[in-house]
């Protein structure tokens, strides 16, 4: 007598490693998405340093992200909205991160969306 697998019993096998990797592979996207999250949020701590620094140096923070000694994590965008003596906000976004836009702000100047507390950087 021959001993295996019959074609019903494969199949099942093969059913439920189908349902499996239909459950693991959204929750493995949105594992990376937050990672990518966390890069924003890690560049727009960076970014406050950055400021500090040319705030020392020059008197005023700058609206030109080219002109600081600070470089972005891959595939993350930067933009300082508003830069004056006062203070200064700006936006991190990346398509791949979940959430997609993060925001902080230094001083008297108005808040990015979505921040709301001065140096707490938020995220939507």
């Amino acid at each position: 007598m021959r001993r295996g697998f019959t074609l019903v019993e494969l199949l099942i096998v093969v059913c439920i490693i189908g349902i499996l990797s239909m459950i693991a592979i959204p929750k493995f996207s949105m594992s990376k998405g937050k990672a990518e999250a966390a890069a924003l949020r890690s560049d727009l701590r960076n970014l406050a340093t950055a400021e500090e620094a040319y705030f020392y140096d020059n008197a005023t923070y700058t609206p030109n992200v080219a002109t600081l000694q600070y470089s972005t994590s891959p595939g993350v965008t930067v933009t300082i909205a508003t830069a004056t003596g006062a203070g200064w906000s700006a936006t991190a976004t990346s398509p791949q991160s979940f959430p997609g836009t993060c925001a902080v702000f230094y001083g008297s100047v108005a808040p990015a969306a979505p921040a709301s507390v001065e140096g707490v950087v938020a995220c939507q």
